[in-house]
């Protein structure tokens, strides 16, 4: 035969297997739709993976056209420049961008999003704010504006993300002297905090960690229908196909059926991505623009999957013998060998180990070989999981009638089952390898700040002013404050105390005694504090503030040791009750509040942020915490836990579909099982235990692999190895009820399946 004839032969083979892909009835089409669904949900994640990194830059610049942090430039008024004063707060947990401007000139820059500036009095809020100033809850946040009317809404490229609470208001109440910024343009800020190698490598293995289950995942969707697939071609070599023709038809199959699969999950893709700017992870939200692979990338899906499903089918085929009248996957298959499915964790970990100590490295070749090391780790779990689940089940015996059926389908073709848990295996053991290296990494990204949240929850600081006290005042009633502790502060200059200035704090004995220890107290006293590290002032000395107010020591002012603020200060200085004054005014004294909340009021500090917005819209509310975390990193981790929630949300609609393929495939059986007196209920404990025990398999050696690969990141980063096991056993736990899920929403198919015309053929 010519060469144009076998490409000819050939090609019509290959157009045989896409017939027979989505040729045979409503069977037929009901095996493609699955094998399509199961292939395009894998696809559609792999799309929004590859839209990730796109989406964070679009946010990010956005954020950066609407910078307005100036540091070190000052500019003089003029017809450009414009006020800008920050309003940061937040509102149940969910932080809030708040900024107040007032315009110097006709020719002030008008931010990104907004159409003019808003008038004092006015103030234009994000669409998620708008839905919440709607909301019932509306009236919780509404004196945050200041009483500013509401007179539209920001545009998509004034927010960082649809989800975001942002507004601007007028103020003509602005000034420099008054912590406003001037400005002439927007955008062209500082930069923002950057990547560390270390930060760098936690990027690259999540990753590895999230994209390997979908990989692994899409391996065994494209081999959907296997059985049904090789009685097909059983059938065609009893015609007189021989064992090349066998293999391009299902070639052409298996390609066919990626392709619809592929054409599925750009459906599925383009459909989520509406959905994007609905929800809200973790404080992140995105637009539906935003979410756009690269084009580069969506080539690659496109032609990877369906090379993917060719080599699978071609793989599956060598295990298989296709004679004319059935198949050899029908008897016992041999013994799986060991030596290979070791070699491949053996291999990761050979590239893991020489780049231990090499944390300050941060590389691209470095990334890719951790990569690697993590993949070849990871995928042990994938390539020991059927020979130790054939292994466990080859030496099980007995047990009720459930559990015996389930024994015997996995001792005729464990793989089956195994397959459908490998995403599930590998994703858990990604995920405490990961944890263990967040742990290990935490401290670097992690400072202590000192605070103690057990004497107060919220600080709040007053500006100087003639109604400090009113302040004070307001801040102490607000609704759900149990406790409080206020004092008036200023610094001065003090006799005998050279270059340095010294606090002075004014208050009652109760309030200066969570400043100093004192032994004893009356009203009237004074008090020198002395923290280990700094200046003391001696008795007599006298106090200059602002140059101007003069006041002298007591001579029978007390030494007493410092003791830390809540906030976590601790300092020398001068402590005076009301009555030691004399009747004197201290010029410059400003307030410090710390509030005590109700544990039972989830809204106290909502309350409080209220009572400080009527004060001052941009007085900070700060809410005191033991430890506080660097923002890059808890973006990392922001995005690791939304990763893991979507791919394990996705890989158990995918494994949904699976066990819903093995069921139609297996219907006759399953039928005849019912007809001859076996209830359904045994049937539906043999699939809950034909899905529990490669699960139980896969969940160990996913501790064994996770374990290992944590240890190996660990020693490479020079941090302590340590097993975190509560996270430990949170990840199997989320694993089984993953997989129990799975198993309980097949349990209708498997009913409807059992009914007498399962036993229907054709």
């Amino acid at each position: 035969m010519s060469a144009g004839g076998r490409l000819r032969g050939a090609a019509a083979d290959l157009a045989m297997g896409a017939r027979m892909a989505v040729g045979g009835g409503r069977d037929g089409w009901a095996r493609a739709v699955l094998t399509a669904l199961g292939v395009g949900i894998g696809v559609a994640l792999l799309l929004l993976a590859a839209s990730v990194p796109g989406a964070l830059d679009a946010r990010q610049a956005r954020g950066d056209a609407r910078d307005d942090l100036r540091m070190g430039q000052e500019l003089a008024p003029a017809a450009n420049t414009l006020l800008v004063s920050m309003v940061e707060t937040e509102f149940r947990g969910r932080p809030v961008r708040g900024r107040l401007v007032r315009p110097e000139g006709p020719d002030a820059p008008v931010p990104p999003g907004l159409t003019r500036l808003p008038a004092p009095g006015e103030a234009v809020v994000s669409p998620a704010l708008r839905d919440l100033l709607d909301s019932p809850d509306g009236a919780l946040f509404a004196p945050r504006l200041g009483g500013a009317r509401v007179t539209g809404t920001i545009a998509d490229d004034g927010l960082a993300g649809p989800g975001e609470f942002a507004f601007f208001a007028g103020d003509d109440r602005l000034s420099t002297e008054r912590g406003a910024t001037r400005l002439d343009r927007f955008g062209g800020g500082l930069p923002g905090e950057g990547f560390g190698p270390v930060l760098l490598l936690l990027v690259a293995v999540i990753f590895v960690v999230l994209l390997l289950p979908i990989a692994v995942f899409l391996g065994a969707a494209v081999r959907f229908g296997g059985e049904r697939r090789d009685r097909r071609l059983a059938a065609l070599r009893l015609v007189g196909a021989d064992a090349v023709m066998i293999r391009r038809i299902a070639a052409g199959e298996a390609a066919a059926g990626a392709l619809l699969g592929v054409a599925v999950g750009g459906a599925l893709f383009a459909l989520g991505r509406q959905l994007v700017p609905l929800v809200t992870l973790f404080d992140l939200s995105v637009y539906a623009s935003d979410v756009r692979p690269p084009l580069p990338l969506v080539a690659v899906v496109a032609v990877a999957v369906p090379a993917l499903a060719v080599l699978v089918s071609m793989v599956a085929l060598r295990a298989v013998v296709v004679e004319p009248l059935g198949v050899t996957r029908r008897g016992v298959p041999a013994r799986r060998r060991l030596w290979w499915r070791l070699l491949l964790p053996v291999v990761g970990l050979a590239l893991l180990y020489p780049l231990t100590g090499i944390r300050d490295d941060g590389s691209a070749t470095t990334r890719y070989q951790v990569a690697a090391g993590a993949v070849l780790l990871l995928v042990g779990t994938v390539t020991l999981l059927p020979w130790a689940t054939e292994l466990l089940v080859r030496r099980l015996r007995g047990g009720p009638v459930g559990w015996q059926l389930a024994v015997r389908r996995m001792q005729l073709d464990s793989a089956t089952s195994a397959r459908l848990v490998n995403g599930i295996a590998v994703a858990v053991a990604g995920t405490i390898g990961l944890q263990m290296l967040f742990a290990g990494v935490a401290r670097e990204f992690t400072t202590a700040t000192g605070q103690d949240t057990s004497r107060a929850q919220v600080q709040v600081q007053l500006p100087a002013g003639p109604d400090t006290a009113g302040a004070v005042h307001r801040l102490v009633t607000a609704a759900g404050v149990t406790g409080a502790n206020s004092t008036l502060i200023t610094t001065a200059a003090a006799d005998g105390v050279e270059n340095a200035l010294v606090e002075v704090r004014v208050g009652d004995c109760a309030a200066l005694a969570e400043f100093a220890r004192l032994d004893r107290c009356a009203d009237g006293d004074t008090f020198l504090s002395r923290a280990p590290d700094g200046a003391t002032v001696a008795p007599r000395a006298t106090l200059i503030v602002d140059g101007t107010t003069r006041w002298r020591v007591p001579a029978d002012a007390r030494s007493v040791p410092s003791r830390p603020t809540p906030a976590g200060w601790e300092q020398s200085g001068v402590l005076i009750t009301p009555a030691a004054l004399g009747g004197a005014t201290l010029a410059e004294l400003r307030g410090e509040v710390f509030l005590r909340l109700d544990p039972d009021a989830p809204d106290a500090v909502e309350h409080v942020r209220n009572a400080a917005a009527t004060i001052d819209p941009t007085l900070a509310v700060t809410t005191l915490t033991e430890v506080r975390e660097s923002d890059r990193f808890a973006d990392v981790r922001r995005g690791l836990y939304i990763g893991v929630v979507v791919t394990l949300l996705l890989i158990a609609a995918s494994m949904l579909v699976g066990t819903l393929e093995q069921l139609r495939e297996r219907r006759r059986l399953l039928a005849m099982l019912v007809a001859v007196g076996t209830r359904r209920t045994t049937l539906g404990w043999s699939v809950l235990w034909q899905t529990a025990v490669p699960v139980l398999v896969g969940l160990a050696l996913a501790v064994v692999f996770g374990l290992g690969l944590g240890a190996a990141l660990l020693r490479m980063v020079q941090a302590p190895v340590t097993v975190a096991w509560p996270v430990v056993g949170l990840s199997v736990a989320l694993g089984a009820l993953t997989v129990l899920l799975v198993t309980g929403l097949s349990l209708p198919m498997l009913l409807r399946l059992t009914r007498p015309d399962g036993l229907r053929t054709e």
